[in-house]
């Protein structure tokens, strides 16, 4: 395109000389006429060479004020570029007004509607969440976890809140099973360990006293046992079961209010804490963690990723049929895109500028040049002809005043 508007500079040049020949031998007055335009076709050439080619650099390497305007004013013209951006492009109402028409929820509905798209996105997010996982370091995990569970239970009183849990539970009569379970088992331990009662009672008799009578001591002492522990099995109103329900009730008042049970449920509860299997659980529970959710999102059919993609469809369809959730997302959606250019606009707006002060001058111009040059060029061109029309419109206005 140079060369082609170079050649209209060439012929208005030629046909100039040739006409400027002709009129000096008498030729006809026309000739003039064509003289008069080629005249002013080659200034309209020259000025507009001139002016395209000071956009982008010095004209002949002369050192005219005012040219190679992008090479010199690059910064500028960037920073120019970016306000332009943020005032036009970034402003709160532009961008409200462009997601409302965008209509984002709807659209964001129909797309998650369909199997394939939940699929994907469920697949995307088992990426991103074995990539993070993947990343985390165990002892860094396992720390913050020791600081967020260990500590917070360091620094929490355990007795007034186990005291109101356990009186609630004895409230509701909840503890009746465990107290059942406790008399069953010692009921059939003392059935099942006859012996055993027997060798403890022969064992406390005195030296001089005959066998037979240690032994007729524990087969009383055992039948006495066994029948107790089965009346504390069998009967629900106890004395022995109203004694432990009593005993409950003023061990839960003891541990919300009295300050020397309440100190050993403290001491108690930094014995357990400080225990080393306490701290070994805490990592041993973050290394099962993190191989169930890495197993759950690698695997296609897991109950996680299942119930991901469930939710997926779930929410597709109901952004599709219910226009106060699309609404209200939409709303989310443009108040959180206000606030980022209404605080980050200059932020944004800098990722612009930044990146116009980075590059070369000399090549930030030849790249201009090549997009935008071939446009330029017709503005030569079209200098050359609008000023030979000129030209001779003058030309001919001056002749016929005269």
């Amino acid at each position: 395109m140079k060369a082609v508007a170079t050649g209209f500079l060439l012929v208005a040049s030629v046909v100039y000389a040739v006409a400027r020949w002709q009129e000096s031998a008498g030729a006809a007055a026309w000739v003039g006429y064509l003289r008069a335009a080629a005249e002013a076709g080659m200034v309209g050439a020259l000025a507009d060479w001139f002016a395209v080619t000071a956009l982008f650099k010095r004209p002949l390497g002369l050192p005219i004020p005012h040219t190679a305007i992008i090479p010199t004013r690059k910064d500028a013209l960037g920073q120019s570029l970016g306000d332009f951006v943020g005032a036009n492009f970034l402003s709160e109402q532009v961008v409200r007004d462009k997601l409302r028409r965008a209509g984002v929820a709807r659209r964001l509905g129909a797309w998650l509607a369909r199997p394939e798209h939940a699929e994907r996105v469920t697949s995307e997010l088992a990426t991103a969440v074995r990539g993070v996982v993947a990343v985390l370091r165990d002892e860094d995990v396992q720390a913050v976890l020791e600081h967020a569970i260990v500590r917070k239970l360091v620094d929490q009183p355990w007795g007034p809140p186990l005291g109101r849990v356990l009186g609630q539970v004895i409230a509701d009569g909840k503890h009746h099973r465990l107290v059942d379970l406790l008399c069953d088992q010692a009921y059939e331990w003392v059935r099942d360990n006859h012996e055993s009662v027997l060798r403890v009672v022969s064992d406390r008799a005195p030296s001089w006293s005959p066998r037979f009578v240690g032994e007729l001591v524990g087969d009383k002492v055992y039948t006495e046992v066994l029948s107790f522990a089965w009346a504390v099995k069998t009967d629900q109103s106890h004395p022995m079961r109203q004694a432990l329900d009593k005993f409950l009730v003023e061990f839960t008042d003891n541990l919300q209010h009295d300050p020397e049970t309440m100190a050993r449920a403290e001491q108690v509860k930094q014995q357990v804490l400080e225990h080393p299997e306490v701290r070994d659980l805490v990592g041993s529970a973050w290394g099962t963690v993190k191989r169930m959710i890495l197993d759950a999102a690698e695997d296609p059919s897991s109950e996680l990723r299942r119930r991901a993609r469930d939710g997926l469809l779930s929410l597709g369809g109901r952004l599709e049929s219910d226009p106060a959730l699309r609404e209200k997302l939409d709303g989310w959606l443009e108040g959180a895109a206000a606030y980022l250019v209404t605080n980050y606009r200059a932020e944004i707006t800098t990722l612009i500028t930044d990146t116009v002060e980075r590059w070369d001058a000399a090549e930030t111009s030849q790249k201009i040049e090549l997009q935008v040059g071939r446009d330029l060029q017709f503005i030569r061109i079209n200098g050359t002809v609008v000023g030979a029309l000129a030209g001779l419109l003058i030309h001919t206005l001056s002749q016929l005043l005269l």
